[in-house]
């Protein structure tokens, strides 16, 4: 009886000390799991974070899509950089509580990222509309960022808004205050897509567009069209990379005659999302672009 009683005390000391070390062991994972709260003035900002690595590429999706896009080149490029994805406010998973969609304000979003995460060396990668907002980031960080690719955009230096040219574009954004669904649906099938497009993505695309907020989604673009990028890339006194479609041409000689430092490369025909239209093609691209921003950074 004796002897049963002393196991029985044993054993039971065991499970005890078993018990501690997990919970032990489980709240030291949690802790390590936890992902810092980002924000800007109020705004919540998701993003995925791989968390190693000396030199972080932080990826910018486009107009009316989210960080999903970017899956194929965390998987590519995670065991060699650290890789960040965002959804910029308005879009995906991020908040919607403020009024203002300048290019200036998201800026201010990615550099919320880049002082959260306490990020020392990055290079920027923005898409579509976010090749203006990469460059705003940019010129607000110098110390930090190394250099900026943009992806499928800046096809043209020193474009003259005429007085025609702007009464269609007023045109658009008022018709699509008016109907988003019905004219967004016809500007992305017409304009975002090539022939070889997959039909997938044309659906994911489209779908991943017309459900976002409308006010939101016509506002941003509007004001991103707005942004002196013309200017501000006289600023920034570093190569422009870019990885570009040959579906809408991109005007190399018009940045050369603008004393702008272009460093192009094409990805051939696709539509606007090459990341996932031709991803390997693309990741061989950005990363002999990521190759040359570190090497002039040394």
């Amino acid at each position: 009886m004796k002897l049963q009683t002393i196991y029985q005390h044993t054993l039971l000391a065991l499970l005890i000390v078993s018990q501690l070390a997990c919970s032990n062991a489980t709240q030291k994972g949690s802790e390590s799991t936890i992902k810092p709260v980002i924000e800007n003035e109020g705004v919540k900002i998701a993003y995925d974070d791989t968390q190693t690595g000396d030199t972080t590429l932080l990826f910018v999706h486009g107009w009316g899509i989210n960080r999903a896009y970017w899956s194929p080149q965390v998987s590519a490029f995670k065991k060699s950089y650290r890789v960040v994805t965002v959804d910029l406010p308005g879009f995906g998973e991020s908040g919607r509580n403020r009024q203002s969609w300048t290019v200036e304000n998201y800026a201010k979003d990615i550099s919320a990222v880049i002082k959260t995460l306490q990020l020392k060396y990055v290079i920027l990668i923005g898409h579509s509309m976010s090749g203006f907002i990469v460059l705003e980031t940019a010129l607000t960080n110098p110390q930090t960022v190394l250099g900026i690719i943009g992806i499928d955009n800046f096809n043209t230096y020193g474009w003259v808004e005429t007085p025609t040219s702007k009464k269609e574009t007023d045109a658009f954004f008022n018709m699509a205050r008016a109907n988003y669904k019905k004219v967004v649906s016809g500007f992305v099938n017409e304009t975002l897509f090539a022939p070889s497009t997959d039909s997938l993505v044309r659906k994911r695309v489209t779908d991943d567009i017309i459900q976002s907020d409308s006010i939101i989604a016509v506002n941003s673009l509007e004001l991103n069209m707005r942004y002196p990028a013309d200017a501000r890339l006289k600023e920034w006194h570093k190569a422009l990379y870019l990885i570009n479609s040959s579906m809408h041409p991109t005007d190399t000689l018009s940045f050369s005659k603008g004393g702008i430092n272009v460093q192009m490369f094409d990805v051939g025909l696709t539509g606007h999302y090459p990341m996932i239209e031709k991803p390997e093609a693309f990741n061989n691209l950005l990363a002999q672009a990521i190759e040359k921003i570190k090497s002039n950074s040394n």
